[in-house]
């Protein structure tokens, strides 16, 4: 079964004190340093194969053990696409529903595996007028699995 959960200690909502949501104020602006509630994916080879599968990526090592194998992988292990989604989650569950996602650069480390288990981090690093950005890291059992640059910006009221 695939799990994912926070680790902050609110549990009302999965967000950091100091995170911009939609019940703060309009006046509200992250601040440089803010961090971001962890985020635990637990990656069960049922959660490594459907996301290849929903993201339309059909190759074998993301869904067919013996032939990740025979390529020199260890295991299946998580596709790009995914990874750039869980980014994704990570951060607009931090910063809420008024959250635009600009962009996100992605740079992937050691492999997940299925049956390991990703630790989403993130501090904010700039806040450039709208633009909030923000430094996230993924770690599994090997070492950082992703390192991503990621920029938001928060729309108003009246969008």
């Amino acid at each position: 079964m695939t799990t994912a959960s926070r680790s902050d200690s609110s549990r009302g909502g999965g967000r950091a004190t100091g995170g911009p949501t939609a019940s703060r104020s309009d006046s509200f602006a992250a601040q440089v340093g803010a961090t971001l509630p962890e985020l635990v994916v637990h990656a069960d080879p049922t959660f490594v194969i459907s996301s290849a599968i929903a993201t339309r990526d059909f190759q074998d090592v993301h869904h067919d053990r013996d032939k990740a194998v025979a390529r020199g992988s260890k295991d299946i292990f998580v596709n790009i696409l995914t990874d750039t989604g869980l980014v994704q989650r990570f951060v607009t569950d931090w910063a809420g529903p008024r959250a635009i996602v600009r962009s996100i650069a992605l740079r992937l480390g050691v492999p997940l595996y299925a049956g390991d288990t990703l630790t989403l981090t993130g501090t904010v690093s700039a806040v450039e007028g709208e633009d909030i950005h923000i430094d996230v890291v993924g770690r599994d059992s090997l070492g950082d699995h992703i390192t991503a640059k990621v920029v938001i910006a928060l729309r108003g009221t009246n969008d």
